[in-house]
């Protein structure tokens, strides 16, 4: 046994004061008493005349001494020489990746588990001069732990580490951990992971040496490794599923589905060992928002599936930013042209010589024609040269427009749109709109008219676009394009689904925008404010819906929810790896060639207090025994005692 800071040995000194207090003689005050036969003890103490006294065994001296001692004993911060698995400047990579979650340890605990207990033991092997920084590895490689010799906080860093349930990115934490190599003669990495580094086994080099140390046991998982729906034209939604047995034994498993939080099928299966099953479904409810598939295997299974961060998967419809549009003319190619033109419209054409179908529509597009009935539709209506009156709005007489037009340029709906070599030869007159705003006007009237009323969005174009030529300027689709992402919103992120957990999304919020809300899976909030055209939301550290409110003050303007999922076959296959690759060499299993300090001053400084609790109870225990004689005190004097 060594130790670390031997002068504080010199601390025992401190035991001949203490020896010192319990020989000085105490001066006794006179007290009166009825007799003295039952102090024989301060009689003797009287016959001694000087002020030491011959020290005597004392079990209170004992402890006291036992205490310091120990104490000094910690001070000193003995340590013995153990095998070390690294010394030197150490860079501790500690996987954090979603398949360290595993519960295959033989006690039934995670492999991130074990992973921190065998980064507390090389904690506890740090010689004297050795440094160690911590890096956590997952998404987003982190220094949780920067360059120190302090074993409290390693330890602090090691215990407050968390797994995620996303895909490590080695590649970012080798480099990360290499940039502290420069200039640096022993410099050490020690890998402690379940083996799956992915595109990092081809670094062309990483310096210093590099010790890994493999977690797991088992590769028995199973896996929701697709999911998917699609809609054709005519036909309901139709599911695509697969899930993959990574496994080496064929396992039964319970395949079941979610439509919008309410269970809505429950299968069972047989996936073969290390093979994949899709599963393929088209009895899907025709409308729906969010599908969750997932898994679970039967009480009867005796295979264990020790991953479950990958047994759940989302998926958004696709069919959720797509509007129906039925247009209503006797013949506009220009119109059709643009609608079959816009992704974001499903576009049908009517046969104006008979009524309106039944079957509803997201937008009506109604070109020099009204139903007979006068009854519009119950929808948001494009309403194009309209040939009477009806309860929204009156036509007059037609008109001549002016030498000029103006337009609204700050508005969303007309952004963009230049009128300024534009022809019209005729308008209609409309009145009785005070719901709607006039986007575009010239001398005489307005050309184009858009609001809400009734819960619906309606804009009406006065003109008969044969009658200009409007369809012939570059105006035309820009103009068409702004209305019917009006009347169909553009999605504020580009994709719904496909997002694996860590991925950022791009938003893009409406230019009115005030704010940017996103929940996250577990319920809690995270505000963006908006400073640019496009947010970017980075905290996709966790599978599962998520939804985004575009804000305009406190009111909510726009919703669009996506998901998240794992989707990973590095972390899903979780049969732990013996060796790693890395610069083109193969890494085994690491072993203790080194030699290391463990040091065992917190035990010492625990007995400490043990033996400190025991010297108070001692204390005590006396103090009541002296209590139960003070009535002694209280008697006629019949004597005197010093």
């Amino acid at each position: 046994m060594s130790f670390l800071t031997p002068i504080a040995l010199l601390g025992g000194l401190l035991a001949i004061p203490i020896v010192l207090l319990y020989m000085l003689r105490l001066r006794r005050r006179e007290v009166v008493i009825s007799s003295t036969f039952l102090w024989q003890q301060i009689v003797r103490d009287n016959e001694a005349n000087t002020p030491w006294q011959r020290l005597r065994r004392n079990l209170l001296l004992l402890l006291q001494l036992i205490i310091l001692a120990l104490l000094v004993l910690a001070l000193a911060r003995p340590f013995i020489t153990v095998p070390a698995v690294s010394t030197g400047k150490i860079e501790l990579l500690l996987d954090a990746s979603a398949s360290m979650q595993a519960t295959d340890m033989t006690d039934g605990s995670s492999r991130f588990e074990e992973a921190k207990r065998q980064a507390l033991n090389i904690v506890d092997t740090l010689g004297q001069n050795d440094t160690m920084t911590i890096i956590r590895v997952a998404d987003v490689p982190e220094v949780i732990a920067a360059s120190t010799r302090d074993t409290v906080l390693l330890r602090t860093a090691i215990n407050n580490a968390t797994a995620s349930d996303a895909e490590a990115d080695w590649v970012g934490a080798l480099t990360l951990a290499s940039a502290d190599a420069i200039n640096v003669s022993d410099f050490n990495m020690i890998v402690i992971s379940d083996g799956g580094l992915g595109d990092a086994s081809g670094l062309p080099g990483v310096p210093g040496k590099v010790e890994y140390i493999p977690i797991g046991q088992s590769n028995d998982n199973l896996a929701i490794t697709a999911l998917a729906t699609r809609a054709l034209p005519g036909q309901p939604p139709q599911l695509f599923a697969q899930v993959t047995n990574y496994g080496s034994q064929d396992t039964p498993i319970i395949f079941d589905l979610r439509v919008d939080g309410e269970l809505y099928t429950a299968e069972r299966y047989v996936v073969p060992a290390g093979t994949s099953l899709p599963v393929v479904s088209a009895s899907l409810p025709d409308s729906f928002s969010v599908l969750q598939a997932g898994l679970t295997t039967p009480s009867d299974s005796q295979v264990p599936d020790y991953l479950a961060e990958d047994n759940a998967a989302w998926t958004i419809s696709s069919g959720n930013n797509t509007r129906r549009a039925l247009l209503m003319s006797e013949s506009n190619l220009f119109l059709e042209q643009v609608l079959r033109s816009l992704q974001s419209v499903e576009a049908f054409k009517g046969d104006i010589t008979r009524p309106l179908p039944t079957t509803p529509y997201d937008l009506y597009i109604l070109d020099g024609w009204l139903p007979e009935d006068g009854l519009l539709p119950d929808g948001d209506l494009l309403i194009i040269n309209p040939p009477e009156s009806t309860s929204l709005f009156t036509v007059g007489g037609e008109l001549e427009p002016g030498s000029s037009f103006s337009v609204k340029t700050n508005d969303p709906r007309t952004t963009f749109v230049d009128f300024a070599d534009v022809n019209i030869l005729k308008f209609k007159e409309i009145t009785g709109v005070d719901w709607a705003d006039a986007l575009v006007t010239t001398d005489t009237g307005a050309l184009l008219l858009a609001g809400e009323q009734d819960g619906r969005q309606i804009a009406i174009l006065a003109f008969d676009i044969h009658d200009s030529d409007l369809p012939l300027q570059i105006t035309w689709p820009i103009l068409m394009s702004n209305l019917l992402e009006w009347f169909t919103p553009s999605s504020i992120i580009s994709a719904q689904n496909g997002l694996q957990v860590g991925n950022s999304v791009p938003i893009r919020p409406p230019f009115d925008a005030t704010g940017v809300r996103v929940t996250l899976p577990d319920g809690s909030t995270s505000n963006l404010p908006i400073d640019r055209d496009t947010v970017v939301f980075a905290d996709t550290h966790e599978t599962g819906i998520y939804t985004i409110d575009i804000l305009r003050g406190n009111e909510v303007i726009q919703t669009a929810p996506f998901a998240v999922n794992l989707f990973a076959t590095n972390e899903s296959n979780i049969a732990p790896q013996p060796t790693i690759s890395l610069s083109g060499n193969t890494i085994t299993a690491a072993t203790r060639d080194e030699v290391g300090q463990q040091e065992f001053w917190p035990w010492v400084a625990l007995l400490a207090l043990a033996v400190l609790v025991i010297e108070w109870f001692v204390y005590q225990q006396r103090m009541q025994a002296r209590t139960l004689f003070q009535p002694i005190f209280r008697r006629p004097a019949q004597g005197v005692a010093r």
